[in-house]
Formats: C-alpha cells, structure tokens, sequence
C-alpha cells in the first residue's frame, strides 16, 4: 500500500478531532467586537502548526488551577480563521470554494499565523488562476505585497505589470488612490506606451484627487489652490518628459498649470517651445519594446492594441493573447480616385471574398472615428452576411479612452454586403455609401447591434482605411 494513500484518513481523524466538544484545551477569542466568535482547539497541535501560535501560548502557559488556556485573534475575522483552522487539522483547502477577496484574506491570515507553507501555495494560485482579478485591484495587491517581504511572488507580479503592462493600472477605476510612491514608479517608466500628454494628465488627475477641497475649474484657482496643487506634485513633476509634448499640447494642456512649475523649469520649456511651434509629440517606448508597427493615417497602434483585444473578446485590462498584423488593403487617399464611381468599384474590387477585415473611417469636420470589425467575407451581392462575431465601434476627442463598442446583436443582419451606392456597410448601424452627388458619407443608425456608436448621420468623410487582419 502506498503510503500517502493514508494520508485522507489522517486528515479526516484530525478533523474530527477539531469537532471534538470534550477533549479541547484552549479557546480562542477571534474577531472585533461586535462580532467575535470563540473557536476550541488543541494546544498540541496549534504549537506544531504555527510558530506564531507557538510564542504566543509560550506566554499564556495554563496555571495550575485552570482548566483552558484563552487567547485573542482580533485582527482576523471569525469566517477566514475557521478556514485557517480546518487547514491547520487537516493539511488541506478548496481554494475554488471561496470568493477571491477571501482568498486575499486567508494568504494574509495565513502570513500573521506564520503558516510559511501555505503563503507560497495561495501566491501561486492567484497568479495562475487570477491574475485579472489582481490586475484589476492592483492597489490592493500592490499595498499588501509591499507591506512586508512575505509575499515575494506577489511583489514580483507587481513589478512585472509596472514594467510590462503600465498603461493597465493608470486605467484602473482606482486609479486615484495609488499612493504616490508608486505613481513616480510608473511615470519614471521608458515603457509607458502612451503619449507624454496622456501622462501628464494622469498626474495631474492623481494630483487633484488628493485635494478635493479644490475648485474644479482651473479658472476658479486662487494663488493658494495652485501652492497647494504644486506642493503635492512636487516629487512627480520632475519625472514628466516635457520635451515630448507636442507645441499645441504644451499650450492647451501645460501652459493653464504653469504656476505649479518649477520657476526655471517653466521659462527653459517656454523658449523650447517657442523655438519649435511646430514640434510633434513623441511616444514613450523603450528600445527594448517592439512597437506594433500600423500603416494608418488614422488610428495608432494604442488603437490596434485595443481593437485585437476585441476581436478575442478580452476586457480592456486583459493582457493581450495575439499580436495581429493589421495590413492595409484600402486607403482612400491613396487608392480611390477623383471620380467616387470607379472610387467604389475600386473598393469593392480590392475587398471582395476578403475576411477579417477591419474598417475605420475619420469624420470630416471633428476628431470622432468609425469603424468595425468583419470575420467573414464581403460578397457585395446584396446580401446579408450572418455573423456572430463582428462588431463595431467609435472614438471620440482624440482619445482611446473615449469608445464606444458595440457588438452585433442580430446575427443574420450582422453585414450588409450593398451594390451600387453602398460601400461597407454592417447593416445601417455603420454604413459607407455615395450621396446624389457623389460625395462619399458615413451613417450611423441604431439596428443590428446594441448600442448606437455615435450621433454621426450622413456625414462626410475625411479619410477611410480598410485593414486585414492576421496572426
């Protein structure tokens, strides 16, 4: 007989003796009142399971004319030791039977206990099992993994997503309330992704969180407001790579808060500028990231990114599974021509029988972007294409927080493969068609998919993309 086939008995017996109401020896007062509940145990086996347990009974030694020791646990809850307990006895825990949170709970428990055995058990698990969820609520993981150094998987996990993935914590709901040592962390980062605006004004978002008592219009700011702004944003503005801006953006965006700058800082960016009214923005992108390279004169790989996490129906802060190819079949400037007839044909002609192709369109007069994503082929036969997977979307103000997603709720009229006046259409809730006159417009109604992606009606057009996508 093999002998860990004993060990499931063993455990079962020392289960039962947990259970035993005779037998006991101490009582332990668990919790905060008013919710504390008393637990009986067996000296013996607490001070061989836990070290922690073990000093603390050294100095509640029972005298001589008591029957039980009594101690107090109250800063874990009833619910949590009770599992702590079972594991203690019987060498064993169902993580899959509790909620996350709980889990997070116990690995915390289980460090006070000094359960060493346990703590790396719990790390691994949710590492491999929820990793979403800590991505998620990175603050909480963050502050608990760094309180102390009893929780190395976990600080290692931290510090991978500060150095790989940064971009998903300045997105968390939370954002705000990371303390200010790890806001510097991130913002000193080559890896950012995003554009030194887009920093910038995290850092002053996370700045105005702290002090809530200020105006919320910049115009309302007394001199104190901004002493009090630039007081709290002293250790992170240095960090803020101003010479990435573009002019325009130095002037709209960091010009309005010169008064929370350094003196010397804000008159060297001033002349920089003013040499160089026409200067571009630059990305923050270390060497050693490969950039996800996109030929669009209209979206940014920021943009890609997003849209393949779409396409693998992952959420925003999922890391991303597949890195897509996005290769340009179709820009409008480039292959259309003046007359809109032979422009259409052409369009038709470069996207028939193709799939997985993603369209975008940019809006003449303002900085919303259209398009939508179809897995299988256009015909252009004036038929409806039947897909449960395509789906379309919008970004507004030149930003790719601002979107709007919606996925297609009537799979038999996910795709209108139109003739004549229609270019690419997912039925009429985002359409490309010619006018009357031949001028080339985009719609936007409400029909086959589940949410209306924009006000924009028989708008003209700017620019219009057209991209396979492959793996």
């Amino acid at each position: 007989m093999i002998g860990d086939k004993l060990l499931p008995k063993l455990s079962q017996n020392l289960l039962e003796i947990l259970n035993d109401e005779e037998y006991y020896d101490i009582t332990i007062e668990v919790g905060n009142d008013p919710y504390v509940k008393v637990f009986r145990a067996h000296v013996i086996i607490l001070i061989h399971r836990s070290p922690y347990l073990r000093r603390i009974l050294s100095t509640n030694k029972k005298k001589s004319d008591e029957m039980l020791i009594n101690i107090k646990l109250p800063n874990i809850s009833p619910e949590i030791f009770q599992i702590i307990l079972w594991y203690i006895y019987g060498g064993k825990i169902s993580l899959e039977e509790y909620d996350i949170l709980d889990i997070v709970k116990i690995m915390v428990a289980a460090n006070e206990l000094n359960l060493q055995e346990l703590i790396p058990y719990l790390e691994s698990f949710l590492i491999e099992n929820k990793a979403n969820w800590m991505d998620q609520n990175f603050n909480l993981i963050y502050h608990i993994s760094f309180e102390n150094d009893s929780f190395p998987k976990l600080q290692k996990h931290c510090k991978d997503l500060i150095s790989k993935e940064p971009n998903k914590i300045f997105n968390l709901p939370n954002f705000s309330t990371i303390p200010e040592k790890l806001l510097i962390t991130l913002i000193q980062n080559d890896n950012l992704r995003m554009g030194e605006i887009q920093i910038w004004e995290y850092v002053i978002k996370w700045g105005l969180a702290q002090n809530p008592e200020l105006p919320s219009d910049l115009t309302s700011f007394s001199k104190d407001d901004f002493n009090t702004l630039k007081n709290t944003l002293q250790q992170c503005i240095p960090f803020i790579r101003f010479h990435n801006l573009a002019s325009k953006e130095f002037l709209k965006k960091v010009l309005p808060y010169k008064k929370i700058l350094p003196k010397e800082l804000y008159k060297g960016l001033l002349e920089y500028f003013l040499d160089n009214d026409s200067k571009k923005a630059v990305l923050r992108i270390s060497k050693e990231y490969k950039e996800i390279h996109i030929d669009s004169k209209i979206i940014t790989f920021q943009h890609v990114e997003l849209i393949s996490k779409w396409i693998d129906r992952l959420e925003i802060a999922d890391r991303l599974q597949n890195s897509y190819e996005f290769k340009l079949l179709y820009r409008d400037s480039r292959d259309g021509s003046s007359e809109l007839i032979s422009r259409f044909d052409k369009l038709r002609m470069i996207c028939k029988n193709q799939s997985r192709t993603v369209i975008v369109s940019k809006v003449k007069g303002n900085n919303e972007i259209l398009g939508g994503y179809n897995p299988i082929e256009w015909k252009f036969d004036n038929s409806y294409g039947i897909t449960k997977d395509s789906f379309i979307f919008s970004f507004s103000n030149d930003s790719i927080e601002n979107y709007t997603l919606s996925r297609v709720k009537n799979e038999e009229k996910a795709i209108y493969n139109g003739t004549c006046s229609t270019g690419l259409a997912f039925d009429v809730d985002l359409e490309l068609y010619r006018d009357l006159i031949n001028e080339l417009r985009i719609g936007c109604n409400k029909s086959s998919y589940k949410k209306k992606i924009g006000e924009i009606n028989h708008s003209y057009i700017e620019e219009f993309e057209v991209f396979q996508i492959n793996v």
